[in-house]
């Protein structure tokens, strides 16, 4: 079966070392994509925050 695993933060080194971790646990004929995606978003006091999103699409041996 194939799954997505999403990590999400603010700060983008934080969602880097949580795939990295995941990553690690996954053989590599497992792993389909890796998908990164970033945004600035800006708040009512005018402050930008960067949002990263790390997606991992991987198999598994698990059957529906």
């Amino acid at each position: 079966m194939i799954q997505v695993k999403e990590f999400v933060d603010a700060d983008n080194s934080y969602a880097e070392n949580k795939a990295n971790e995941f990553l690690m646990g996954l053989q590599e004929e497992q792993v389909v994509k890796v998908c990164y995606g970033s945004v600035v978003k800006s708040s009512r006091d005018g402050a930008e925050h960067q949002r990263s999103t790390i997606l991992i699409v991987y198999k598994t041996n698990e059957k529906l």
